[in-house]
């Protein structure tokens, strides 16, 4: 079961800390269960046929990518460990992620793990490019 860690960038450790974020707790993990996203306390599962495509991003301001965050545009989640660069991975059903009780589901998540090339292999799913 592959496991990618997200790239920490060393200037948002600490804040990302007091969030309750930190290596040891934050993950995309990929296996026969489907896609697991642990950042802190926030987790979102969904399984494999639920993921429908990802697209390679960044760089993000970081107002926009440090942190949990909910895109006001599309209701997309992101967890964002640094500004370089990121995959977002889109859901065909919305999933839950950031408030309790799956109110606010998502169209699809943003992670900026370290090896995303990686982790969208592991997906199995088209990229756009």
């Amino acid at each position: 079961m592959p496991r990618f860690a997200f790239a920490f960038d060393p200037v948002w450790r600490l804040p990302l800390l007091l969030l309750g974020v930190s290596p040891e707790r934050a993950f995309a993990e990929v296996g026969e269960e489907g896609l697991t996203i642990r950042f802190g306390p926030w987790l979102l599962r969904t399984p494999i046929a639920n993921v429908t495509g990802t697209t390679v991003t960044g760089p993000y301001a970081p107002w926009k990518a440090i942190g949990p965050h909910l895109s006001l545009a599309d209701r997309g989640v992101t967890f964002g460990t640094n500004t370089r660069k990121g995959v977002c991975v889109r859901f065909a059903t919305p999933v839950p992620a950031l408030a309790p009780g799956g109110f606010l589901p998502h169209p699809g998540a943003t992670v900026t793990v370290a090896d995303i090339e990686g982790l969208v292999r592991a997906l199995g799913k088209p990229q756009d490019t």
